[in-house]
């Protein structure tokens, strides 16, 4: 009986040892089996998350930041315990305690899988690590088993707080953020070290299911989710029961219920400038490294010149908006059924797409027309509240327009508003209606020494249109182009007394076609000084110039200084009839003002990488003396550039003279007007579909442009001194009120020459008097005087000399270059469909 009593249970033991070898067997195979061809897990000790790319103004102010996936990585030193232990009560309370698989959780979740419930994870968070990066999130036993090996893998690997770290920074948290860091700004508009026990945990609560867990919308779920969070938090030691007790009870503030301010409240709205950083840093960079590389970026952007220049260009664009008198509204408008209550109107307008960037005089609102007569039209404004004047727009206001309010508008439609005050006192007037101008434009300013845009926009608003015109809007830049030519002529052996012919041409252009190119008052001047010619930009003198140095050279010097990257050699360009950018103009004026030194535009001083290493620099100077502890007293430091020189010094001088004189009595007079010596010239195309003015002062240039983006005609009158005169004037008193200005230096290697500038005969050193102007000559080069160049066409002998007093507005009856008689119109010069380019 013993016998087989012991035979009974050496049976029984003999087949659990078999079972159990069997067992072990089959999961030593399964782990085998899916142990293969895994990720390397030893790749997460060098990664490198997708973080936040961010943009600082000189001051070191955040002004705008790019990211696919909002997220701040923070290393493992710098998060809290607090906001550790919140996430590991809540995913893993044996994180500390197991080796990356937690047994108990994975029991527990099978049996509520027997029993019929849904399947759960029971993941630690080694497991949630290694999901998150290197497996996919599907729901199958083969997913759980290849987590499970490499959890455990990663656990052998990794220290615990790295593994935290990995998980902290990773995790999905709501509203298009990753990691703790993110998720606090977003939520709270705090750091990690300024959370309070109750917003740790509703962080903590989060990863589970964070699209329900909304604080507002699912504000009962989110904070019974916190709640056990914190009730984890105080079963594990990590809080005190009573740092438990009051965090229950506290309410969910966030930044989504409007207890906090958002972190976004505190950055500009982006512009044209920032945005244009994100186009060619992510076309330096790459997309992928620019939006997810956690680059910082020290633009070179002057807020404050920023603000002018949005200013100033926005006056210029609406004043000839308004002087148009067309009514045309934002187009948008609200159904009647959503105006029954303000709630049902404020929640209806803010839903409507229109700019809300916009800041001239005072800020303009979106609003809608809640009721209107002729007498007054009642609106319903976004952002005011009830101590705001009444909201309404008497009929006065719309005198610029012709019509009357109920002409202009109806019950529903969206439009923009702002208040009038008084200049004296600032006090309120009335709420004035505006509207975003059909015309378009852009402005830009730089240093000339180190090419820092210190200001750029694009356009009236970023948020009515992105399309920046200051950088990729290509147009004809007409009479801003004759510096090009001129500087040309210059380094030929042309000076500024040099005379040219202003009389009739005849071009044969093919096709049967003649161009005869005019000048913007129709008239001929006869033998001109060279400086008379760019100081009243006479369209004859250039194209006779152009023809008598080449436009092969003309070119060559376009190209080099930047303008085009390829120009036509066709003499038509020589007045600015091939399209090219703001941007380019700007920088190439630069090398005029700075005394024919290359210099780069750039929008960026610095770019570094997550890692705060420096991946570019813009100034490449070298400063001899700043590694010294002293210097001698009144010696600054000794800064050394090794600069392409792009032109002459002396002939960068002689075209900035000049250039002075057109904003001094030429096309510019009257519209420039600045306490420094300035230059610059003006540009007008063609029936005027796009008005130019590029100027500088010692230190700072700056351009505009205005143009219907369709290009068009603005109208009889305009003009680029009369329209983008006045925005550069404005930019530009505030500009030197904070940079200054001075004198433009005066090369060594020259001798000033006393000359008629009707006449370009000499002078004696002791003339005075209006017709008497200073040039600038290079020793040893003994100007000639009394020569003309006609470029080898017709002298046109019949015109007399260029005297004082003459006017632009007169025609004349003329002999042309074939010796024929031609009256001259009023109508401005074409040839066809072709372009002639600039006129004045």
């Amino acid at each position: 009986m013993l016998r087989f009593v012991f035979s009974f249970f050496g049976a029984i033991f003999s087949a659990l040892t078999i079972g159990a070898m069997f067992v072990a067997l089959t999961i030593g195979a399964i782990f085998w089996m899916y142990g293969r061809d895994l990720p390397n897990h030893e790749q997460l000790a060098r990664y490198t998350p997708p973080t936040i790319s961010r943009i600082y103004s000189g001051e070191g102010q955040i002004i705008d930041e790019f990211a696919q996936e909002r997220r701040l990585y923070a290393p493992a030193d710098e998060i809290p315990d607090l906001v550790k232990h919140a996430f590991i009560s809540a995913e893993d309370k044996n994180f500390y305690n197991h080796q990356g698989y937690d047994v108990r959780g994975m029991v527990a979740a099978a049996v509520d899988a027997a029993r019929g419930a849904r399947l759960r994870g029971a993941s630690t968070i080694p497991q949630q690590v290694v999901k998150n990066f290197l497996l996919s999130s599907d729901r199958s036993a083969e997913r759980k088993v290849k987590e499970l090996i490499l959890s455990v893998r990663l656990e052998n690997s990794l220290p615990k707080g790295k593994i935290l770290e990995l998980y902290l920074n990773e995790i999905y948290l709501g509203q298009n953020t990753y990691g703790v860091a993110a998720a606090a700004q977003t939520y709270f508009n705090k750091t990690l070290g300024e959370l309070t026990v109750a917003e740790a945990a509703y962080l903590g609560a989060l990863p589970q299911k964070p699209a329900a867990l909304h604080p507002v919308r699912d504000r009962e779920a989110a904070i019974q989710r916190r709640n056990y969070v914190l009730r984890e938090m105080f079963e594990n030691g990590y809080i005190t029961e009573e740092e438990y007790r009051e965090a229950r009870v506290s309410p969910l503030l966030s930044v989504q219920n409007g207890d906090y301010d958002s972190f976004k409240s505190k950055l500009p709205p982006r512009d044209y400038f920032t945005d244009e950083i994100r186009r060619q840093l992510s076309r330096d960079f790459g997309e992928g490294e620019f939006f997810s590389g956690g680059l910082t970026v020290r633009a070179t952007v002057d807020p404050e010149l920023q603000e002018e220049a949005a200013r100033a260009l926005r006056e210029g664009l609406e004043k000839y908006d308004r002087s148009i008198g067309r009514w045309r509204g934002t187009g948008k408008t609200i159904p009647a059924e959503q105006l029954g209550s303000e709630e049902d109107w404020r929640a209806a307008l803010a839903e409507v797409d229109v700019a809300r960037d916009i800041f001239l005089e005072h800020e303009w609102h979106p609003a809608v027309v809640l009721d209107v007569s002729n007498a007054q039209a009642r609106l319903g404004i976004e952002g005011v509240g009830e101590d705001a004047p009444e909201p309404v727009v008497p009929g006065e206001d719309v005198g610029w327009t012709g019509q009357s309010l109920t002409e202009m508008l109806e019950v529903g439609d969206v439009v923009h508003v702002r208040r009038m005050t008084r200049d004296d006192d600032g006090s309120f007037i009335r709420w004035t209606l505006r509207q975003v101008p059909e015309v378009e434009g852009g402005f830009m300013a730089m240093d000339v020494h180190n090419g820092r845009v210190l200001a750029m926009q694009g356009g009236f608003s970023y948020q009515h249109s992105v399309f920046n015109r200051a950088t990729q809007a290509t147009r004809q830049p007409g009479s801003s182009f004759k510096p090009f030519v001129y500087a040309a002529a210059l380094d030929s052996g042309f000076s500024p007394a040099t005379i040219i012919v202003d009389a009739p041409i005849e071009v044969e252009v093919g096709g049967g076609q003649v161009w005869r190119p005019k000048n913007a008052s129709n008239r001929y001047y006869g033998p001109t000084p060279l400086r008379t010619g760019i100081e009243r930009s006479r369209n004859l003198m250039t194209v006779r110039l152009a023809q008598e140095i080449g436009m092969e050279t003309v070119a060559r010097y376009a190209e080099k200084f930047g303008v085009y990257d390829g120009m036509g050699r066709y003499l038509a360009n020589a007045l600015g009839s091939e399209e090219t950018t703001l941007y380019r103009m700007v920088a190439a004026y630069a090398m005029f003002a700075n005394g024919g030194e290359r210099v780069e535009p750039t929008l960026v001083d610095r770019v570094q990488d997550r890692y705060g290493d420096t991946v570019y620099n813009h100034d490449q100077r070298r400063c001899i003396d700043c590694d010294k502890a002293s210097l001698e007293p009144g010696r600054a430091p000794q800064v050394v550039s090794d600069r392409e020189r792009v032109m002459d010094a002396i002939t960068a001088y002689q075209l900035t003279s000049m250039m002075r004189g057109v904003v001094e009595r030429g096309t510019a007079s009257g519209a420039v007007n600045l306490p420094v010596p300035t230059a610059g010239k003006t540009g007008t195309t063609n029936d005027a579909k796009d008005v130019w003015f590029v100027g500088f002062t010692s230190n700072i240039v700056a351009g505009c442009y205005i143009g219907h983006d369709q290009p068009r005609s603005l109208g009889r009158g305009a003009s680029g001194g009369g329209m983008c005169g006045p925005v550069f004037n404005t930019f530009m008193q505030k500009a030197v009120e904070k940079y200054g200005g001075g004198p433009f230096d005066v090369p060594p290697g020259g001798q000033f020459i006393k000359i008629d500038r009707y006449t370009g005969a000499r002078l004696s050193d002791a003339a005075s008097g209006e017709n008497v102007v200073a040039e600038y000559f290079r020793l040893g080069e003994e100007p000639v005087f009394g020569v003309a160049f006609d470029g080898g066409f017709a002298m046109g002998a019949n015109l007399p000399l260029f005297a004082p007093g003459e006017g632009d507005s007169e025609a004349v009856s003329v002999t042309t270059s074939t010796g024929s008689q031609a009256t001259i119109s009023k109508k401005k010069a074409d040839f066809g469909s072709l372009s002639s380019g600039g006129l004045y």
